[in-house]
């Protein structure tokens, strides 16, 4: 493992920024916590980040958090994987009705 970011899958969607940082504090310092949100609804889906300050703090979390339960969903939490760049580009596609002539 060579970073301190950490993914964790699976959260309940009442989970905010704040309670993903107090979930994970009792493991080392927390340097950010984000749950990600569609951009169309504002509402959670369901994962997020969280950066530990140190490499030794983040493989912690993963050993202490991982497979246990938050209200009921089992938490996944490994290692940040790099973004992948999306292929397909563009975003016009699909429906939408109208012709833009």
């Amino acid at each position: 493992m060579n970073s301190n970011k950490l993914y964790v899958g699976g959260l309940p969607y009442s989970v905010t920024d704040d309670k993903l940082q107090e979930i994970f504090s009792p493991h080392g310092t927390v340097e950010s916590a984000r749950v990600i949100t569609d951009r169309m609804t504002g509402r959670s889906r369901g994962f997020g980040f969280v950066e530990m300050s140190s490499q030794s703090e983040a493989e912690e979390a993963i050993q202490k958090m991982n497979g246990t339960d938050l209200e009921g969903r089992s938490l996944t939490v490994n290692e940040a994987k790099p973004q992948q760049e999306r292929s397909g580009g563009g975003g016009r596609g699909g429906g939408g009705g109208r012709d833009r002539w």
